[in-house]
């Protein structure tokens, strides 16, 4: 990983992205990187035809792409990441409704966190991507309960409405899988995928 790391900071390492978790997971792994907020707009919709997968890493890769123009020479990084459950994709919740809908939805059940990765050489055409899958497995829980978690406001931004980093994990019995990928960004798959890029 250090030489992925020497080598993402001479070409320099783009990271398209407004989540402040993603920027200090990359931060904290050592890596020099600046950050862009991609130019994409997230669809409402799943995209047709697309397992969850490549849906979140299709989304990566637009997020990636929207701001290739820019940055022609560098190496782009994007994630995207969404819950799924009951053949559903779950996104950010719209509002606080929403919000506790989607938790009274997932409260006693397991879902599957999903991340989708895209790498994104825009000079060469170069692009990996790549997905990581975790599973949550969540503790039943009272109107009450989510009714407080909800005025924290801790659910804005976040897919499934909780973040496992805050007081969202007091939901959560046990996960199996990439703590990191729950969080918004894999980084035992970053450190691969930006090793396999510089080899």
């Amino acid at each position: 990983m250090v030489l992925a790391m020497q080598s993402t900071q001479r070409q320099g390492l783009i990271l398209a992205s407004t989540s402040p978790r993603r920027r200090q997971l990359l931060a904290e792994a050592g890596y020099a990187f600046e950050v862009v907020a991609p130019r994409f707009e997230e669809p409402d919709d799943p995209l047709p035809h697309v397992s969850p997968m490549m849906h979140v890493e299709s989304l990566a890769y637009f997020k990636a792409r929207s701001v290739a123009g820019e940055y022609f020479q560098q190496t782009i990084l994007a994630a995207d990441t969404l819950a799924f459950y009951d053949n559903t994709l779950i996104g950010k919740p719209s509002d606080a409704d929403d919000a506790r809908a989607i938790l009274t939805r997932l409260a006693g059940t397991s879902h599957q966190v999903i991340t989708g990765v895209a790498l994104l050489a825009p000079a060469s055409g170069r692009r990996l991507l790549q997905h990581e899958v975790s599973i949550i497995h969540m503790r039943p829980l009272t109107s009450r309960q989510i009714d407080d978690y909800i005025e924290t406001g801790e659910w804005r931004g976040k897919a499934g409405a909780y973040g496992i980093q805050d007081h969202g994990d007091e939901f959560v019995e046990r996960y199996e899988g990439s703590f990191s990928n729950i969080v918004g960004l894999p980084m035992e798959l970053v450190g691969r995928m930006l090793s396999n890029w510089v080899a």
